[in-house]
């Protein structure tokens, strides 16, 4: 990956999360923590990884994606290129990877400790 596409996915991140924090009124939307950015070497898709609590994944999502048009434009006004990328909402099931693990990781420990 180039520098300045990582440093496009660090860019969009921020005003991405700028924007939903200040500008967007949904309830939902507001508590959706964003982990990550993708964008395409040609900079026409963008891979927005998002995490929710005790919320529907489906229904944040699909409010993500009603939302997408405003997010797009407001970055375009923010972010100086010639293109905005088109952004794709993706729910980000690596935390709960990770405590999936930790809990098999404590079962294992669970069982030497009983032998």
């Amino acid at each position: 990956m180039s520098v300045k596409i990582e440093r496009l996915n660090n860019l969009y991140l921020a005003e991405l999360s700028k924007i939903i924090f200040k500008e967007i009124k949904n309830p939902l939307i507001k508590q959706v923590n964003l982990t990550a950015v993708e964008i395409t070497n040609d900079l026409s898709f963008a891979k927005v990884y998002f995490t929710c609590m005790d919320n529907d994944k489906d229904k944040v999502l699909a409010d993500l994606e009603e939302a997408k048009g405003f997010l797009r434009s407001k970055l375009a006004e923010t972010i100086d290129l010639r293109h905005t990328p088109e952004l794709i909402f993706q729910y980000d099931n690596s935390i709960e990877y990770g405590n999936n693990i930790e809990k098999i990781i404590e079962k294992i420990h669970e069982k030497d400790d009983d032998k």
